[in-house]
């Protein structure tokens, strides 16, 4: 199988073609074009402080309404899209990468989801996840 990669700049896309060897060359149903989205995972740390878990995501250029973040038991994912200029440009370096992004962490503890917090300031989206504390039930006699 033969793979040919092809970056496409106005859907942000990867091409493939790929070429079945066994078939014969008069057959021209070897061929299959498959479209694949390309996401891209910004630079995120996880540490802990004694009373919460803290997610830091660097992702600048952002609005707080371009974000998506999910919480499912211990999984939390954000996802985005970051925009580039409309203008037209000839680059002669590319290093800053634009379209759709995905961040999933595994967190190590139970957190209590109704009191989580995100905050996006100064090209950081900060996602405070208090742990949850263990609940003591008192035993009562008769």
């Amino acid at each position: 199988m033969e793979e040919i990669h092809v970056a496409s700049d106005s859907l942000r896309r990867i091409w493939r073609i790929s070429e079945d060897l066994q078939t014969p060359l008069t057959d021209t149903s070897r061929w299959r074009i498959v479209s694949r989205p390309h996401a891209w995972r910004p630079p995120t740390d996880m540490y802990e402080t004694d009373e919460a878990i803290i997610i830091r995501v660097e992702v600048a250029g952002m609005r707080e309404a371009d974000f998506t973040i999910s919480l499912t038991e211990r999984s939390l994912t954000i996802r985005g899209i970051r925009q580039d200029t409309p203008e037209r440009r000839a680059y002669h370096q590319l290093e800053i990468p634009f379209g759709e992004f995905s961040s999933e962490v595994e967190l190590p503890y139970a957190v209590v989801s109704d009191k989580v917090d995100a905050v996006y300031r100064d090209g950081f989206l900060r996602i405070t996840l208090p742990i949850a504390q263990p609940k003591h039930i008192k035993v009562e006699g008769q």
